[in-house]
């Protein structure tokens, strides 16, 4: 296959853009994955077990479409690059879902059930054609493995800014025009609101990319070939593993506004949290430093490991004292996010491995099973988080018992941990570093110098 590298600086404008179009798109990502279940169940007036159905519903829409999805993108390339020109109409999409996932139509509780399930698959759907060529344009801006790893750890610090921000100014904007309107017109105005900022951010993302890994002529993928790809890349399956298990922390993000609300007795504290959020993405900045002398499997052991210390040691403590649950969310929260660009730099390094074995070039497939593997965690997180809070007894806008308190607590501080022993046993057997990545880039350039 032959490809022809036009450039491998990457400018810090581009860095920026690309920083801008996660930043922005991710807003639509932590409306839903945080605040979704919440509207439901207490503004539209679904259970929480109807809310879990929905959710799965839609997950089995995923599997058969987002790999569809991936497979056209890896098929088709035009003038505007093989991703760039999905970023540049699949921002109105996901915006336009978004805004009517949160429309309360005045209609039976069937029809209102109906709509909510319609309108969050068509959620899952718009943002396929947003996030796979996002995360996959990661491997055409350079072929340079650092290059690589920093673009990855700048998307993640724009997803991880993106959805804290949402958890920093959603509930402060809720709160604001609740006083001047309805509940229900709060959320339609605020989210509106937000994820129209959004659409700008991802729009300046799209302008101000380029694609430098270019093959001269579109790999053509049949079925067979994408099934190949995927049982070939065994790597990748490990990796999409590990995102799965995000689904810990996809359910703290889900019940956390329980947490706070019924818990701590403030619902306001959801904005510290959004704060808390942002910031812990500060660190990385820090990453590309780390992966210059440490290889990403060390660095992400070393992280699960203190992560679960901590946790352990945050369930024990309890939440009595507000300053010190707030410290171990912030510790928590740091050590969680740090391990997003790293899972994602070691999942882009598995493009080459699938190449070396398929001859075939496939990021969208690659990053594809990312966006599945995401939105299924934030499913089963939304349908497993539904069950618990129908399990432990809670009841909506009401008193909760101590059993349904410490239900919600267990989610926030052990969950999470059971969850880091898990990715710790998948990476037992993850044997594919920077110098198993090296070897497969010379493979491949040297199938190159012999096309």
């Amino acid at each position: 296959m032959e490809k022809q590298i036009n450039q491998e600086h990457v400018s810090v404008a581009e860095y920026l853009a690309y920083f801008s179009y996660g930043f922005g798109q991710c807003f639509s990502f932590g409306i839903i994955g945080s605040f979704i279940l919440i509207y439901y169940t207490d503004i539209v007036g679904i259970s929480s077990v109807i809310a879990s159905a929905i959710f799965l519903i839609a997950r089995l829409w995923d599997a058969v479409f987002d790999p569809i999805v991936s497979g056209w993108i890896d098929a088709h390339k035009s003038t505007k690059g093989k991703f760039r020109k999905y970023m540049h109409f699949a921002p109105i999409f996901v915006i336009t879902s978004t805004i009517l996932c949160f429309v309360n139509p005045n209609i039976s509780l069937g029809g209102k059930i109906i709509y909510a399930a319609v309108t969050y698959i068509l959620w899952g759907t718009c943002y396929a054609f947003s996030d796979i060529p996002f995360w996959s344009l990661s491997t055409v801006i350079s072929k340079s493995g650092q290059a690589r790893t920093n673009l990855i750890t700048t998307a993640n610090l724009g997803v991880f800014g993106g959805i804290g921000i949402v958890s920093l100014v959603l509930p402060l904007m809720l709160a604001y025009f609740k006083q001047h309107g309805s509940p229900q017109t709060s959320y339609l105005i605020s989210v509106s609101i937000l994820i129209f900022f959004g659409f700008i951010l991802m729009e300046l993302g799209y302008r101000f990319t380029k694609e430098r890994v270019v093959a001269k002529k579109a790999e053509k993928l049949s079925a067979h070939d994408i099934w190949d790809a995927v049982k070939a890349n065994k790597y990748m399956l490990m990796i999409l593993i590990l995102f799965f298990l995000k689904v810990a922390m996809e359910m703290v993000n889900n019940i956390i506004i329980y947490f706070f609300t019924y818990n701590l007795f403030n619902a306001k504290f959801m904005s510290i949290y959004g704060l808390i959020g942002t910031f812990s993405a500060l660190g990385f900045f820090f990453i590309p430093l780390l992966t210059k002398h440490f290889k990403k499997l060390y660095i992400l052991r070393v992280l699960l490991i203190t992560d679960v210390i901590i946790r352990i040691i945050f369930f024990m403590t309890g939440y009595k004292h507000v300053i010190l649950v707030f410290i171990f969310l912030a510790i928590t929260q740091t050590l969680y996010s740090a391990t997003g660009p790293i899972i994602s730099a070691m999942l882009a390094e598995t493009v080459e491995y699938s190449e070396v074995k398929t001859g075939k070039r496939c990021e969208a497939i690659v990053f594809g099973g990312q966006t599945f593997a995401s939105k299924v965690a934030i499913a089963v997180a939304g349908a497993t988080t539904g069950l618990v809070l129908s399990f432990i007894g809670y009841k909506a806008n009401a008193v909760q018992s101590q059993t349904t308190l410490t239900g919600i607590f267990v989610i926030v501080s052990i969950i999470p941990a059971i969850a880091s022993l898990l990715r710790l046993l998948v990476l037992a057997k993850y044997n594919y570093t920077e110098t198993e990545f090296h070897k497969c880039q010379a493979i491949l350039e040297k199938r190159q110098e012999e096309d």
